[in-house]
Formats: structure tokens, sequence, C-alpha cells
């Protein structure tokens, strides 16, 4: 049988044409493509999670502890003005510190007040509780207050409980007292007394000891 060698025999056997590069570019890309998108999307979902501000946690302030933060024992602290001049010296067997309130407890306390025309005012008491520059102090047991007026007649008060204002020279209590004034001496079941505008008020039932003046002397 003839066998016919023409072209359409010829060609079944050839190797096929070439792709061309730009349709196997495209090819390419369309496979790829959604998983390039993917890649892309996770690492910006990754970067955003990573650069995203932290959220604002409240700081816990602890509360202050009614204890004392630090102790002094036989102690002696002094308080100066602007100008140098001593105000106040409070010396002790022992001061605590508390720091929830600033106040300042003393056993065995002794405080002097130095006032600017160089009148001394001295307190002691078993114990004092003030607050943190000595301008407010609670004296008790034993309490005793000595002062000078501005005229320089000497006063002493004395107590289980006084109140003092160290600033503006003023004494109170609710308990009985002893007042001593020159050579008089006065009891009483309370007084307000201040130094600066020579005011004393006694409270309750009072008794008195008033020595006779000597001819021309002053009370």
């Amino acid at each position: 049988m003839p066998i016919s060698l023409g072209p359409a025999a010829a060609g079944r056997g050839a190797a096929p044409p070439p792709v061309p590069i730009g349709l196997r570019v495209r090819d390419a890309l369309t496979t790829y493509l959604p998983l390039l998108l993917m890649v892309l999307l996770a690492l910006g979902s990754w970067w955003l999670v990573k650069n995203a501000p932290q959220p604002i946690v409240p700081r816990v302030v602890e509360a202050l502890r009614s204890e004392p933060d630090y102790t002094m024992g036989n102690f002696s602290v002094q308080r100066f003005a602007r100008d140098g001049s001593l105000k106040v010296r409070v010396e002790g067997r022992q001061m605590r510190h508390f720091p929830d309130t600033g106040r300042i407890e003393v056993d065995d306390v002794t405080i002097r007040s130095f006032a600017p025309d160089g009148r001394v005012t001295q307190a002691t008491a078993r114990q004092a509780v003030s607050n943190g520059d000595v301008s407010e102090v609670e004296l008790t047991g034993g309490a005793r207050v000595h002062t000078v007026t501005p005229a320089g007649q000497p006063v002493d008060v004395e107590s289980e409980y006084l109140q003092a204002f160290i600033k503006t020279e003023q004494l109170r209590t609710h308990l009985p007292v002893r007042i001593r004034y020159g050579q008089n001496e006065m009891r009483s079941k309370g007084l307000s007394f201040d130094n600066l505008a020579q005011r004393l008020d006694l409270q309750g039932p009072m008794r008195g000891t008033f020595p006779p003046r000597a001819p021309g002397a002053r009370r």
C-alpha cells in the first residue's frame, strides 16, 4: 500500500511551537497571585497588631497604711525661718511619722517655740501628736506649757490635755487645768487662752488664789 509522505503526515511528529513569554508570565500571575495576596494580607495584619496602641492600664495606687514609715530615738529636730532664725525645736525619746496623714507622734516631748521678739514658749508632755510643720500640737499626759506674755509676765498652764497652736500662741483644753499667772493661781474645768491678745476664758466652776498686791505692784 502506498504511504503518503505529504505535509499533513510530516506535521504529526514535529515539536509544538514555543509559548510566548508574555503568555507564560500571565499564566504564572494567574496561578500565584491569590497566594501572594494572602501572604501580603497576613503580613499586614501582623504589622497592625504589633504596632497597635496598647490599652492604658490604670495604675493601682497603694493606699497609705496607718503605720509609721520611719522612727527616730533620742532625737532633736529644728525648724528655721526664711531669714535663718530658729523657729521651733522638738526633742523627745522617740518620734514616729505616719505617711497617711503626715502626723508626728513624740514620746516624752519637749517643744520650744521662739517668737520674733525673742520670747520662748516651752511645752512638755508624755506624748505629743502634731501636724507636719509642728504648728498644731496635742499634748497628753502631764502636759505643761510655760510662756511669757508680751509684757514680760510668766504664764504656766498644766493639764492632762492641752491643744497648742504654736504660730498664734493659743491654748485650749476641755479637761481640768491649772493656770499660774505671776503670783496668781487659777483652776477650772477648761480654758481657751490667747497669749498675743492677752485673753483668758475659763470654763466651768473656777477657783483662784490671788495674793495681796504690794503697794504700786501690778498683777
